[in-house]
C-alpha cells in the first residue's frame, strides 16, 4: 500500500513537471516601445520580424504599442526587447544604446525620459 501511495505521488509530480515545461507556440505580448513615425514602424517590425520565432509583430504609431506573437520554444519576449533596443528604440525595461538611439534620423529620435512600461 505505501509503495502503491509513492508510486501514485511519483507520477503526479512529474506530470505536473512536464506541464509547467511545455511552451507557448502562440504566445501574445504588448510591449511599449518608443518612436515617433512610419519609419520608425517599419524599422521596429522589421527588428521584431528577424527574431526567430516571432509569428506576428506589429507597432502602433499613436500608442506606441508594439504587439507581438511568438513561439516560445524558440524565443522569449526578452529577446524581441532587445533586438528592438539595438536598432534604437527604447522597449519596456529594455533601453537602446546612446550610439543606437544617435545612429537614427533625426525625426525618429523620440524624447528620452525614462523608459515607458
Amino acid at each position: 500500500m505505501k509503495n502503491l501511495f509513492l508510486g501514485m505521488l511519483l507520477l503526479v509530480v512529474t506530470l505536473s513537471t512536464q506541464a509547467q515545461d511545455k511552451k507557448n507556440k502562440n504566445a501574445k505580448y504588448t510591449i511599449a516601445v518608443n518612436g515617433n513615425c512610419e519609419q520608425c514602424q517599419r524599422r521596429i517590425q522589421k527588428a521584431a520580424f528577424s527574431v526567430d520565432g516571432v509569428k506576428m509583430a506589429n507597432w502602433n504609431i499613436e500608442t506606441h504599442k508594439l504587439e507581438v506573437t511568438i513561439n516560445e520554444e524558440k524565443t522569449s519576449v526578452g529577446e524581441v526587447k532587445k533586438t528592438v533596443a539595438k536598432v534604437g528604440h527604447d522597449a519596456g525595461e529594455v533601453r537602446a544604446t546612446k550610439e543606437s538611439y544617435d545612429n537614427l534620423h533625426h525625426c525618429c529620435q523620440y524624447v528620452r525620459e525614462e523608459p515607458i512600461k
